[in-house]
């Protein structure tokens, strides 16, 4: 008897533990979505979208995102990161809107932007472009092109931030 307590009880918090870490949505906007969690680091908040349009659809890949993500307790706001995917080849993640064009770094299969400067231009890009192409190569050396509206990202930023703050 004692034992199968027990074991209730493991798979009862062990449920709740990993409910916790589950993203709860706290908005739909257009094509963007916000997002908050509790982790081992504190509460985290974040906008999401995917792309309305992916190529090359010869290339087998994992679900593409684009982020902006706050963590208080970590002291990181504004941190804008991207995934195609894929592993990234060294160096070659962009993302473009009309003539302005941004550089990321990558590790394994995600980018993101060198500094807290360049995160706050992105984010002001964001808010008034339409459209954000992201271009990357693989490992293999293949080019992959994300396209991601923009609508519903300002909306989406703010819930994310105000969940956060």
């Amino acid at each position: 008897m004692f034992k199968k307590k027990f074991i209730l009880l493991f798979l009862v918090l062990f449920s709740l533990d990993a409910s916790a870490n589950t993203p709860a949505s706290t908005g739909k906007y257009n094509n963007w979505e916000s997002f908050t969690a509790e982790t081992s680091k504190g509460k985290i908040c974040f906008a999401q979208t995917l792309p309305t349009k992916r190529a090359p659809a010869s290339i087998k890949r994992e679900k593409s995102k684009l982020f902006v993500t706050f963590r208080p307790l970590e002291n990181i706001k504004d941190e804008v990161s991207i995934t195609s995917g894929h592993d990234y080849k060294t160096s070659s993640v962009t993302a473009a809107s009309g003539k302005k064009k941004y550089s990321f770094f990558s590790q394994k299969n995600f980018a993101w932007l060198i500094d807290d400067q360049e995160e706050k231009k992105f984010i002001k890009l964001m808010k008034k472009a339409t459209n954000l192409i992201i271009k990357a190569r693989t490992t293999e050396g293949a080019e992959t092109t994300d396209h991601y509206s923009m609508m519903g990202f300002t909306k989406a930023y703010n819930a994310a931030k105000k969940t956060c703050s």
